[in-house]
This record gives structure tokens, sequence and C-alpha cells, in this order.
């Protein structure tokens, strides 16, 4: 990999880019040659609906050898992948204690704030080579503003060319890493969920593992010829997933993100029963501790497929904005 120091700005051209959207080249590259040097702009490939490719040059003396030695090294080792799992920021819906499931909820301002502040925090450390994230808006939203601000732009070798090309992250939508679906409990707050579906609502508190939520449904009786009572049932919304569906998914989506990215650092950002299922994955005996708005968990996925989590549920990065130490959906009622 080429990499660059100290390059300044590039400021895309007027007819190409909107002039406000200048492009910084992340200053912890290093290129291994003493002296400095400025990147030329080659030419902008424009993309619908996407940021624009940037392809620069510059001139490299033949004797150079390229590395990325000076880069800032990843933490993951060639036997092992690093994964920094993130809870998304906090949306109304967790701050009202309603139940989100997969009604795709955004997020609100304090878990815009949350999302900038934990993105800032894993700028500042090991590269990251991809980030990945549920499909829901908010875990989307979340894994977005990370991907902004820690992929700023990637410089690798065209070696035949002596030049460079700069990309963005785009995040990696995986709809395994999806909330737990709660059927016809979504939108409820609890108590609301004790009343209106006391089925629905004792299996969301089950122990049993196994155990779906229920299709719920609405029975309505008539009288009909000669008195014969007729019931009518009218199902309506429908059931959800059990636990062991939840992990089953979750956990085999995660394989599949530690198997592409063998000795790398990776970011997935997705929900609190997800990331209950994966903290279970890893530790079978032990019950996680609450998983909080934007707290970050990192776990080692080795090549024997062997999960280790090193830490749990750091959110230092939110003591600007604080977080709600309820955590509505941190815990076993996660949803």
């Amino acid at each position: 990999m080429t990499t660059l120091r100290n390059c300044g700005t590039i400021q895309l051209p007027r007819q190409a880019f909107p002039p406000r959207h200048s492009i910084t080249l992340l200053r912890h590259l290093a290129l291994p040659v003493a002296g400095s040097f400025t990147p030329r702009l080659v030419s902008v490939r424009r993309r619908s609906g996407r940021r624009p490719i940037l392809f620069v040059e510059t001139d490299v003396p033949e004797s150079v050898s390229m590395t990325d030695s000076n880069s800032i090294p990843s933490s993951a080792h060639p036997a092992y992948t690093e994964i920094v799992v993130v809870r998304h920021g906090e949306t109304e819906w967790n701050a009202d204690k309603r139940i989100q499931g997969h009604v795709d909820v955004d997020l609100n301002e304090v878990g815009r704030q949350q999302a900038a502040l934990v993105a800032d925090r894993l700028s500042k450390e090991s590269k990251i080579s991809a980030v990945y994230s549920s499909d829901l808006k908010r875990a989307f939203d979340t894994a977005q503003a990370i991907a902004d601000r820690c992929g700023g732009i990637e410089v690798r070798a065209l070696p035949q060319l002596s030049s460079t090309w700069a990309s963005y992250f785009q995040v990696i939508k995986e709809p395994g890493l999806r909330e737990r679906h709660l059927g016809d409990l979504q939108g409820l707050s609890l108590s609301e969920a004790a009343k209106g579906s006391p089925e629905a609502y004792e299996a969301f508190l089950s122990h049993k593992t196994s155990q779906d939520i229920p299709v719920c449904y609405m029975s309505i009786t008539i009288f009909g010829v000669f008195l014969t009572l007729y019931w009518i049932v009218v199902y309506w919304k429908g059931g959800g997933e059990s636990l062991d569906k939840l992990y089953e998914r979750s956990t085999s989506s995660f394989q599949r993100i530690a198997a592409k990215h063998r000795g790398e650092r990776v970011v997935v950002v997705s929900h609190g029963g997800t990331i209950r299922s994966l903290h279970k994955r890893a530790c079978p005996s032990e019950r996680p501790a609450k998983i909080l708005n934007t707290s970050v968990h990192i776990f080692h996925i080795s090549d024997v497929d062997e999960w280790t989590i090193k830490s749990w549920g750091d959110v230092s990065h939110l003591n600007q904005t604080g977080f709600l130490e309820s955590g509505f959906g941190g815990d076993r009622t996660s949803g």
C-alpha cells in the first residue's frame, strides 16, 4: 500500500462536486521516504447517489519500496479477526421505552451525537478494514457516521502507473444483524404489551430460548342459525422470533464476517438483542452487563472459530453527551 503523510486537502473542481466537500487525506498514513511530496488530482469518477472516487498520482522513486509499515497498526493478528461491535445510537422509542424489533426507527438528536462521538473515538484507534451494519436505519446511520469518520481516504498503490487512488468506506448492510423480530409487541411499551398482548408478552419474557413470540389474534363471537355459537378468529400482525432463531442468524452472520476478514479489524453496528446473542456464543455461562447505546464491545474470532471477548460495554466516549442509565433494550427486555 502506498501511504501518504500531511498531504493537506484535495479540493474538488466545482463542476465535479460542490467545493464545500473538500477531502483531507488521512494524516496517520506515511510514505517511507525523506522529504515531502504533493499528490496531483488526475480525475474524479462521479457516481449517482454516492461519493465520488478521486484518482491522484505522485512521483515515487523506483528505488523506494512501497509499504504501510508506518501506518497506525491494526491490533488484529493473522490468526484471528478483531470485530468491534457497536450498539446503535439512541432513538425516541429507546427514550420512551417502546419495543422496536424490526420497526425502522430513526436516531434522535442524542443518538446522532452519540454516533458522532463513537465515530470520533474509533477514528483514533487501530485501522479499520470494513464497516458492517444491520439494515435498519438506527444501526445503519450509526455505522455511516463511523464509516465517514474512519474511512477518510484509503490510498492504494497502482505500481504499474506509479500512482494512487482514493475511495471511501461503504457501509455493508447485513440483514442477519437485525434486532429480534417481536411481532405484535413492536411499537408497544412494556405496560401496553402486558395488557394488550399478554401471551406474546409472556413469551417475550420467557427464559425458554425456543419460545417464539406467538401470533396474536382477536376473537369475535356471533350467534348463527338455531342459536349455534360460532367463533370468527381474525389474525393480525403476526408472531416473532425465538431467542434460538435470533442466536442462529446473528452468530452465522458474525462468523461469515470474521471468515472474510481474517487478520483484519472491522466494525459491526447492531442491536441490543443481537449483541446479547453474540455474547452468549462467546461466553455461554455468563450473563452480559447492560448494553447501552453506542457501547463498544471487542471480539476476537480465531481461525478455528474460537470466540473471545476482549472488552465489553465501553462508553467512555459518551462523557460529553451522557447516555440513558436505563439503557432500555440493552438487557433481556431488548427489542
